[in-house]
């Protein structure tokens, strides 16, 4: 059976997203999509937008089969990290392709760099090291030390996000050894951090939340940019849980543990290191909101995309000896169509590792991080809606649309 496997967060489903998959049907000639997918914290250190069961509906109405958790320990990661547990999970899943969106659009060239990369390691290690020592954040001495190297034009563009992304992907399955195909589809108008919309239909998921988030809060005026079912249960969403979710939900939340943890408890905590914990403690005092907290603890050393990561590690209580990184020990179900439940039948008995599709029988600590962010990430709704969605972690089902319903989507 030909499996494509996705890596998404889908915050949210949009028209690019659709594109995407439906080349990457075309291109593979697949007869099943599997994604896996962030949970409710994203690989940038946000919430999402909404929750992983809204955003799992939304990827099987776009025309996925399969959508699987990425576990919190791989999903709220640097680039590497996300990379390796996305890719060890669609192995494990039976993927025997990947297909990913990137700016160069280049499967050879992918192959050419990496291949560029291992030639010129030694070099590309010490200049990483150097530049990280003049006072660099890591992913910008990695993309200087990048074009330190000798010039060849047949490798892609590294400081570009969907560019770097794709590389660790084939990275992480060199590394393993994994037989799996990889494709490529070159994105399409928007640029990944376009703030602002592009074109007539295909728009930026940044330039969309920014659009949902600004004071005249129209959701009218993102619907040339997504599907009728995605603006459908952006709407549902907001109705059923009295918002969409965003960094500012979480501010109170986070000052009050900033202001009430011990520097020796904060130390404790993933990615808080270099004395960290002490510019954390002491700017939760001035700051009025996230975004000006933000403001104040940045430095050349760190990006704004790891202090929100040690951000969120805080709010989940996220320790150093949680995060190790074991191999990817379990699936879990969010979503299937009919197709991919007549799939998970067969599969099943002949999956080295457990598919979890209800939690209570099923437990290890793995998964205690998954259940610790989603509670956490409830927080975010309403506050007459907060117990609803704390519920949904252990009695939300897998979601499940028949053959029926996902003939009246494009697929």
């Amino acid at each position: 059976m030909n499996i494509v496997g996705v890596i998404v967060e889908y915050n949210p489903f949009h028209n690019g997203h659709a594109y995407h998959l439906k080349k990457a049907r075309e291109e593979t000639g697949a007869d099943l999509v599997i994604a896996v997918m962030s949970g409710n914290f994203l690989q940038r250190g946000e919430p999402a937008l909404l929750s992983k069961w809204a955003r799992a509906e939304m990827a099987l109405k776009g025309g996925v089969d399969i959508v699987f958790e990425l576990p919190y320990q791989f999903a709220v990661q640097k680039a590497e990290t996300f990379a390796k547990g996305a890719v060890e999970i669609l192995y494990k899943a039976g993927c025997n392709s990947i297909c990913f969106g990137s700016e160069s659009g280049s499967t050879a060239n992918f192959h050419a760099t990496l291949r560029y990369i291992k030639k010129h390691n030694q070099l590309f290690q010490q200049q990483i090291k150097h530049h990280i020592e003049k006072g660099v954040s890591y992913p910008k001495a990695m993309s200087l030390a990048f074009q330190d190297l000798p010039f060849d034009e047949e490798i892609v563009d590294l400081s570009k996000p969907n560019n770097i992304l794709g590389f660790q992907y084939m990275k992480a399955i060199d590394d393993h050894g994994f037989d799996m195909k990889v494709y490529t589809i070159k994105r399409k108008n928007a640029d990944y951090h376009d703030e602002h919309f592009s074109s007539q239909t295909i728009a930026s998921a940044t330039s969309i939340r920014k659009a949902l988030f600004s004071e005249k809060n129209e959701m009218a005026q993102i619907k040339q940019y997504v599907p009728d079912h995605t603006f459908q249960l952006l709407t549902q969403y907001k109705n059923e849980f009295g918002q969409l979710h965003s960094w500012e939900n979480y501010w109170p939340y986070l000052r009050y543990k900033l202001l009430q943890t011990n520097q020796e408890e904060l130390k404790a905590i993933y990615e808080v290191e270099e004395g960290l914990e002490n510019r954390l403690i002491s700017y939760a005092l001035y700051a009025d909101s996230f975004k000006d907290f933000m403001k104040k603890i940045k430095t050349k050393r760190y990006t704004w995309t790891r202090l929100q990561r040690t951000c969120v590690h805080i709010l989940t209580n996220a320790k150093k000896s949680d995060m190790k990184q074991p191999k990817a020990s379990y699936l879990r179900l969010l979503g299937m169509t009919e197709k991919g439940r007549h799939y998970l039948n067969k599969f099943k008995h002949q999956s080295d590792i457990p598919i979890v599709s209800k939690l209570s029988p099923f437990y290890n600590n793995q998964i205690e991080l998954d259940i610790r962010s989603s509670r956490v990430y409830s927080l975010g709704a309403g506050l007459a809606f907060q117990t609803k969605l704390l519920q949904t972690e252990f009695h939300h089902p897998p979601i499940y649309l028949s053959q029926k319903q996902t003939d009246s989507f494009p697929n």
